[in-house]
């Protein structure tokens, strides 16, 4: 059974290669090629074909277990499967003729038959004979394959006759032909098949091929095969041919002319060649080795085929020269960079036109190397060409090498730069001379275009000259200016008319009547005509000025850093010496102090490091700093002691400091929990005050080994301990040190131990003082107008240069203390420094005892503004005038100034005020002398003032009807906690070196109006005293003390006053009602919404309606009592209580009034500009009228919810672009009243849609993408513009898409843009986050997001594979599936977050912060949907993938890995304002270490 189950066995055959062997005489100098064809045939790989082999052996070769005395070879056997699936096995036996070596003749065999016997025997043996593979093999068996002949013996089934048909060596044809003709006769005798094999015709012989042929057709059945061993062509079909001839039963093979099989196998190699050197092209490093490339391609078909037909040396050759050619090609591009990027080298270093103009390139080359600049941009290097050497492989050394200079090519680019050079600077003059040619053109005005003035231009040599593109250039650049140049000039118009703006309603958004009153008078001013082409730009100048006016901070001073308040901070703080006023000499006691006891805290050594670094410092242990000598005991303890708290408490030891050091998170957290563990110990069981209150600084220790590594983490982590400690933080100073410590961080943090001691020494011991010096006197407020052409230096010198000047409390930036004897007494003045606009918003909420106004004679703002504020200013309160001019030659030669002065001076006069001038170019400072009348005043009616203020505030407080004393159109019942306030501390306005002689005026000559002040200098007076009225009102301004009784305020919606169309329809849509003596309502009835668009922090409510208690001073005896408002519902209460009262008690005094009625110049400006407002009403109705309102008043603020809308579609103050308030409408629709006309109303308003974010008419924005693009331009025109103008001005600008932008900047960049699609924004003057914020709002108003809904599903799923790569590619997939529109943009802004992200060191926005700023935008998510809410993360990962791996997305690069950005997501560390000033600061209450602990890790989001 398992006989019949074995498969048979192939057939086997013996095949016998024969033909002329022997000596050279008998075959010449080769053989006639049967080896090199049973070699092809058995082994027929490249790699295993040898195309040598001798038949002259040495004897012992010749014996060897190869040859074993024999003149045949064993090849071995090949197992071939015929067309019609059968196998068979054949074995290859070549009869030849071995050569003795020593005597070339045939060694001796055991058959010593001739060569034509032996090749016909039929039977052959041979015991243990070894297959033959080539030459090496003999004597060297044993590293070859072995294998032995089958049995030893074989026996032979046909014959191969092999005839050389190629020239051959030194051998004749005619006797090879009668050789083979006898072996023919030979081994025909055997009966057995004969094949004859026409050998090497790749080398034929055509008339010898003939031949054979004519031989072969003499003969019966005799086939000739043409083949060629190697080539390896016909190899295979000879043997076929035989095996089909002795097996009948096989397929008859095809016998294929040598040239027609030739090609066939060419076709073949070529083909498999082309493969390969597809698959060598894919290596593109040319540093590879073909040792690592052909392990990495052994196992590829197309490697494998080539290797089999040509062989490994060939693959190794065509290797080697795609290697080079990967080299040349990267030194080719290696070169053209160095070669373009030459002329930007020589723009650096050979920019002078005038210096290289003559020079030769040698010479130019020796100048460049005396370039400061010069290793910047080339490298010489040492061993020369460049590109035979390593610097063609620093691919990030972008520096030119040297010797290429010396090329044809790089003196040819030096050549072409020295005539752009030529060219530019003519080129440049030009522009210039065409620049002048347009200016000298009156008739050009702002916003005209360029095509109605080029035909006045034409023929202008200099526009002939320059190119289109230079000469719009210079148009634009021209319009720029005078665009420039006339809003400054609208602006300057608009400060002008102050008296204009300043009676605005703040209570509600300016009427439709009142807005083109205000255009109708502007309209009349040519500076409001010059910009009659730019009709929306001054449209929103006005809108601005407009949100300025509701919002006077210096946030939103149209001055900008020129504000006022802005610069008298700068000053204040660099002028004065900041004081503590809790304590009085503060360095008096304490500055005695020559030793100093500190205690250094550090963990592993780092203690004893700084000790040592401070002795170096230090000279027998004494330190000088400051010009003081002290002795320094020094006790470096470490932090891990065990006996850490032992060695601070001892008796002979007091520390005045601790400096505590570290180099490490490690060591930073060690020093938190110790400096814990102290405090605990010091104040919860030590009892110790001293030790309590010890100062500590952290020291940053400098990191030699990886500094810019881990100093930023550091530096946040120890800033951030400190300001939980409250102690100094000594960071590293910039630069790079060899050690760990720096000497200005040792004298830093002993500034610091010793103004903590001083701090500390008054704190225990406060030396006793005559007067707190918090409480003062005075309270004075200087106004000045911001961008006034004076310095603030000029109008502060009266004060700063006095002896008697100190700074004020701390918390008030903008203010000063003077001590001045006035009258008997010292007195201390206060004195505050504002703008007018910050003046404006304490004139009603503060006590101030007197006003010093400041104007600019060179100015007509400047006085315009002063009206408009003294205006309102209450008559009680004395007011010093100040005209700031350069000297006294300006009245005479000015009539401007002249005009400017005398007005001044008439309303001083009309108002009885004082009046004074100060020159900028005075030889001598001014002291506060030229102000003691003035003070004197103050004084002398400070009872009056502070009586009237509280009196005032008695009857804000307890009445609920309008007031009947007339009140300030900006009145309003604001909380103005000045100084404590953030308003207050905005800035006020500034004071300069004040000129020489301080006259009324230069005209009047009467010494009689003079005094001399302390100094014998004449200072100019006003006899007319003010009058003094009691319990008259009076506008208050920034006091601590008698503090105007707290009054209940209610939430009030935000106030919009931007849109133009809403402020239209501000007052005349919801008209102000007349005040009423009908019973008041209860407060749920009441909607005082009705007739205002209140601000959130300005509308107060009905003094009935509160329910709060507070505190007003009794009448009859001063004091203090309880008073609980109620609700008044008597119909003459309001008269009994209220105004009846008031006129019993006021009886026979007159009301306090405001300047604007004591003054005709004051009064007929204001009297002008209401006339247009209430033509229909007398001038005394009109007043009368303005008396009886209550109008509140918004003031600004830096937390101001207009500035920081919290609604994604409300505007900022400033956005000419401004909605309804919604809020609002909702209020009033909840609202309950008794008129049917106002249920009406409320309907109507329900009925309104929500507004939406932009708020005007759009032909762009809010657009379908498709519709924004075309084929050839696929990138919306202001998305391009917009990413343009960041990537050129703002890339690495801090917190680029996360700090928020203008809004009003932001919606006017694309109402610009709507009206005009080629505007620049770099003449915008906008900032780069306004522009990144209107980017944002782009994409934010498509009608669909950019990354489409129907696949966010897809990329949910796609972001949980785990496998990287799978993931990116998949998510690679989903990006491809995008509208061909929506790949296109979205391809382009997320390369250009990818730029953004690159900049992470500087801009500190990472691939992971911008996508937390950017996901929503891009994906449009439901917020509102909770499922969707957990998902957030996962989507925002989606979009920080996409920027980080934008290469592999959109450019086919490779994956990156992310970078490590634990350091560049912290926010800046601010070090120089954290560190230089060590201002010692009270410590807080000791804090628990584990308290401590969690606050050291970084935001991981960079939000802290």
């Amino acid at each position: 059974m398992m006989a019949k189950n074995k498969e048979p066995r192939p057939p086997s055959y013996a095949v016998s290669v024969v033909g002329l062997s022997g000596t050279e005489k008998d075959k010449g100098n080769c053989g006639v090629g049967k080896s090199c064809l049973c070699n092809r045939f058995v082994r027929s790989k490249a790699d295993e074909y040898y195309p040598e082999h001798t038949s002259v052996l040495s004897t012992i070769d010749f014996g060897g277990r190869v040859v074993n005395n024999d003149h045949f070879l064993y090849w071995g056997d090949v197992t071939q499967s015929g067309e019609d699936g059968i196998e068979c096995r054949i074995h290859v036996i070549e009869q030849t003729e071995f050569i003795d070596d020593q005597t070339f003749l045939p060694h001796r065999s055991t058959n010593l038959q001739p060569y034509i016997k032996r090749a016909a025997a039929s039977k052959l043996q041979s015991a243990e004979k070894l297959m033959y593979i080539c030459t090496d093999q003999l004597g060297l068996e044993q590293d070859f394959e072995q294998k032995q002949m089958p049995e030893g013996k074989l026996s032979i089934d046909g014959f191969l006759l092999c005839i050389d048909v190629s020239q051959g060596c030194n051998r004749k044809f005619d006797d090879q032909l009668k050789f083979v003709n006898n072996l023919y006769i030979q081994l025909s005798k055997s009966k057995k098949p004969i094949i004859i094999a026409a050998t090497k015709c790749d080398e034929c012989v055509d008339h010898y091929l003939r031949e054979v042929q004519a031989f072969a057709s003499n003969k019966k059945n005799l086939v000739v095969v043409e083949t060629s061993a190697r080539f390896n062509v016909n190899v295979e079909t000879c043997f076929t041919a035989l095996v089909q001839m002795m097996d009948k039963t096989r397929g008859k093979p095809k016998i294929i002319p040598y040239l027609d099989a030739y090609k066939t196998q060419r076709q073949l190699v070529v083909t498999a060649t082309d493969k390969f050197e597809k698959l060598v092209q894919t290596v593109r490093d040319y540093h590879a080795t073909w040792k690592t490339v052909s392990n990495k391609l052994k196992n590829h078909p197309d490697y494998e085929e080539y290797i089999n037909l040509e062989g490994t040396k060939k693959a190794k050759n065509t290797f080697s020269k795609h290697i080079e050619q990967l080299k040349q090609e990267h030194i080719r591009k290696r070169r053209e960079e160095y070669v373009n990027a030459l002329p930007r080298a020589l723009n650096n270093l050979l920019s002078n036109l005038d210096e290289i103009e003559h020079l030769s390139w040698s010479e130019a080359l020796k100048l460049m190397e005396k370039r400061p600049d010069f290793q910047s941009c080339f490298v010489v290097l040492e061993k020369t060409p460049w590109d035979e050497t390593d610097h063609i492989d620093k691919v990030n050394d972008r520096r030119i090498p040297f010797d290429l200079l010396t090329t044809l090519e790089a003196e040819k680019v030096y050549q072409n730069h020295v005539q752009h050079l030529i060219s530019e600077k003519r080129r440049v003059e030009m522009k210039e001379k065409f620049k002048k040619t347009l200016e000298k053109i009156q008739f050009i005005s702002p916003g005209q275009p360029w095509e109605e003035v080029i035909c006045f231009v034409m023929e202008d040599e200099a526009f002939k000259y320059i190119t289109d593109a230079d000469s719009k250039e210079v148009y634009s650049r021209h319009q720029r200016e005078i665009v420039e140049k006339a809003k400054e000039e609208f602006q300057e118009m608009l400060f002008e008319h102050s008296e204009l703006f300043y009676d605005l309603d703040l209570n509600a958004t300016p009427s439709s009547d009142k807005m083109s009153e205000i255009h109708a008078v502007l309209s009349e001013e040519p500076r409001y005509k010059a910009l009659q082409k730019l009709a929306p730009d001054r449209e929103s100048l006005l809108l601005k000025h407009i949100g300025f006016v509701y919002h006077p901070t210096k946030e939103t001073c149209l001055s900008g850093q020129n504000c006022m308040d802005i610069k008298v901070e700068q000053l204040l703080a660099n002028s004065l010496l900041q004081l503590d006023h809790g304590r009085s000499n503060l360095y008096h006691d304490s500055a005695n102090i020559d030793k100093v006891n500190l205690f250094i805290l550090g963990k592993d050594g780092l203690a004893q490091e700084l000790a040592n670094e401070i002795r170096t410092q230090s000279t027998d242990d004494e330190y000088a700093l400051d010009g003081k000598i002290y002795e320094l005991d020094l006790r470096p303890v470490d932090a891990k002691s065990p006996y850490l708290l032992t060695q601070l408490w001892t008796s002979t030891f007091k520390p005045h400091g601790c400096f505590c050091v570290f180099n490490s998170i490690e060591s930073l957290n060690f020093i938190g929990e110790c400096i814990g563990k102290i405090r605990t110990e010091a104040s919860q069981i030590r009892r110790d005050k001293y030790m309590a209150n010890l100062p500590f600084t952290l020291i940053l220790a400098n990191q030699r080994d990886s500094i810019s590594k881990n100093l930023p983490i550091l530096r946040h982590q120890g800033q951030q301990l400190a300001n939980k400690l409250q102690c100094p933080f000594v960071d590293v100073p910039a630069g790079t040190y060899p050690r760990k410590f720096n000497e200005t961080q040792i004298k830093q943090a002993l500034r610091g131990v010793l103004e903590a001691v001083k701090h500390n020494f008054d704190v225990v011991s406060p030396v006793p003082t005559i007067k707190d010096l918090s409480e003062a006197d005075l309270r004075i407020v200087m106004c000045a107008m911001c961008g006034d052409p004076f310095s603030v230096d000029l109008i502060l010198s009266p004060f700063l240069d006095s002896h008697s000047c100190s700074a004020a409390q701390a918390g008030q930036s903008n203010s000063l203390m003077l001590d001045k004897i006035i009258g008997e007494k010292r007195r201390r003045i206060q004195i505050t420094i504002l703008s007018y606009h910050s003046s404006i918003g304490v004139r009603k909420d503060e006590l101030v005892h007197g006003y010093i106004l400041v104007y600019s004679a060179k100015r007509k703002a400047s006085m315009g503004m002063l009206r408009a504020f003294l205006s309102e200013v209450q008559d009680t309160i004395p007011v010093q005038l100040v005209a700031v001019t350069d000297s006294q030659a300006d009245f005479f030669e000015n009539e401007a100034i002249k005009e400017l002065m005398t007005e001044g001076e008439h309303i001083a006069t009309e108002i009885t005020a004082k009046f004074t001038a100060l020159y900028s170019l005075s030889q001598y400072h001014r002291q506060t002398e030229v102000f003691t009348l003035f003070f004197s005043d103050v004084l002398e009616k400070k009872n009056m003032i502070e009586n009237s203020y509280m009196s005032d505030s008695t009857r804000e407080t307890t009445h609920t009807s309008e007031d009947v004393f007339p009140r300030s159109p900006r009145g309003s019942s604001l909380d103005y906690n000045y100084p404590d306030s953030e308003d207050d501390t905005e800035g006020p306005p500034p004071y300069s070196p004040i000129g020489d002689d301080v006259r009324l005026l230069p005209t009047p000559s009467d010494r009689s109006k003079y005094r001399l002040d302390l100094e014998g200098n004449e200072y100019p007076i006003h006899s007319t005293p003010l009058n003094c009225h009691d319990h008259e009102r009076n506008h208050k301004v920034p006091p601590p003390i008698k503090p105007k009784p707290l009054v209940p305020k209610t939430n009030v919606k935000k106030l919009d006053p931007n849109l133009l169309k809403t402020i239209e329809a501000g007052i005349c849509k919801n008209p102000r009602k007349q005040p009423s003596r009908v019973p008041t309502a209860p407060p749920e009835n009441i909607d005082q919404s009705d007739n205002y668009a209140d601000p959130v922090d300005t509308i107060f409510k009905h003094k009935g309606f509160a329910d709060d208690i507070y505190a007003v001073p009794d009448d009859s005896q001063n004091r203090i009592i309880k008073v609980r408002n109620s609700i008044v519902i008597n119909t003459q209460g309001d008269e009994e209580n209220g105004y009846s009262d008031r006129i019993s008690r006021s009886h026979g005094e007159r009301r306090p009034s405001k300047y604007k009625y004591k003054s005709k110049t004051l009064f007929s400006k204001a009297k002008s500009y209401y006339r247009r407002t209430h033509s229909d009403a007398s001038d005394d109705e009109a007043f009368t009228t303005s008396k009886t309102k209550r109008k509140g008043r918004h003031r600004g603020s830096e937390e101001d919810p207009l500035l920081s809308p919290v609604e994604t579609w409300k505007g900022g103050i400033d956005n000419p672009a401004i909605t309804s308030d919604q809020e609002l409408d909702d209020k009033k629709m909840k609202k309950k009243t008794h008129k049917v006309k106002e249920e009406k109303k409320k309907k109507k308003t329900k009925a309104l849609n929500p507004p939406i974010r932009r708020n005007w008419e759009s032909n762009y924005f809010g657009m379908p993408l498709q519709d924004l693009v075309t084929p050839e331009k696929p990138i919306p025109l202001f998305v391009e513009k917009c990413v343009q103008f960041i990537e050129d001005t703002g890339l690495c600008t801090e917190g680029l898409y996360r700090v928020s932008g203008n809004k009003t900047d932001q919606d006017n960049i694309q109402k610009q843009f709507d009206q005009d699609r080629s505007i620049s924004l770099e003449s915008m003057e906008v900032t780069v986050n306004a522009v990144a914020g209107a980017l944002k709002a782009f994409f934010a108003d498509l009608p669909d997001p950019l990354i489409p809904y129907s696949l966010h599903q897809e990329l949910l799923e796609t972001s949980k594979i785990l496998d990287k790569t799978e993931r990116l590619h998949e998510l690679k997939e989903i990006v491809k599936k995008f509208h061909p529109v929506n790949y296109d943009v979205f391809k382009y802004i997320i390369t250009h977050l990818n730029r953004v992200s690159q900049q992470y060191k500087t801009n500190f926005m990472t691939a992971d912060n911008l996508s937390i700023c950017f996901w929503p935008t891009l994906m449009r998510p439901d917020f509102e949907n909770r499922a969707f809410l957990s998902t957030t993360k996962i989507h925002q990962s989606v979009i920080e993938t996409f920027i980080q791996q934008c290469q592999f997305f959109f450019y086919n690069g490779e994956i990156v890995e992310a970078p490590n950005t634990v350091a560049c997501q912290l926010p800046p560390s601010n070090t120089v304002q954290m560190v230089e000033p060590m201002v010692p600061l009270q410590l807080p209450p000791p804090l628990q270490p584990q308290l401590i602990q969690p606050q050291l890790p970084a935001d991981p989001l960079g939000i802290i």
